[in-house]
């Protein structure tokens, strides 16, 4: 089965999640996009994306579970999702020059935040459920640290969708919370 994982703010499609997924499911096909930074190129770039691609589960984590919850008719995970990226200013500041944590393959070492792409954020996080379906309700999940101090999105997720877990770990994911958390909620779905 095929998968598409959703990288968080500063990462890439190289991150060591996606690494740790194919490590931990060899049997499914993991594909991870470099997300654009500019919302306004993201979304149309990832919907487009997952259209062509088909995947049978989306996994999103921080910024990227915003993105994945605006795939609409799709399974998808959501993991300590980030919907406030234009307000969360511990995260992400206008006018500040950022390094890529993981490589990209545009070669892209660093990007800039500008008031313009906060901007954008912004008005479509007031927009990000518009669109959602029944088939969205019930199969999209939303998995929330417990030491999470970074984003506490647990209960405007739970305002739209009822399937909220909370699993031991920060908003980071590692090894441990991988494999507690994210790797059975993934072999749950896909063996529905």
């Amino acid at each position: 089965m095929k998968i598409v994982y959703f990288h968080g703010f500063g990462s890439s499609g190289a991150s060591g999640t996606v690494e740790s997924l194919r490590h931990h499911l060899p049997e499914h096909e993991i594909i991870a996009p470099d997300i654009p930074v500019d919302p306004q190129v993201a979304l149309p770039y990832l919907t487009g994306f997952v259209r062509e691609q088909q995947p049978d589960l989306i996994v999103g984590t921080s910024m990227g579970g915003m993105y994945a919850q605006q795939m609409f008719g799709f399974k998808k995970i959501l993991v300590n999702p980030a919907f406030n990226m234009s307000t969360m200013s511990k995260v992400m500041k206008a006018g500040k020059r950022y390094p890529f944590q993981n490589g990209r393959k545009d070669g892209e070492k660093d990007f800039l935040i500008t008031g313009q792409i906060v901007k954008n954020f912004n008005q479509m996080e007031r927009q990000q459920f518009k669109g959602m379906t029944d088939f969205d309700k019930e199969n999209t999940w939303g998995l929330f640290g417990t030491n999470d101090t970074t984003v506490n999105c647990y209960d405007l997720f739970k305002k739209h969708y009822p399937n909220a877990r909370r699993f031991e770990g920060e908003h980071r994911l590692n090894d441990k919370s991988l494999k507690t958390a994210v790797i059975p909620l993934i072999r749950e779905i896909l063996s529905i």
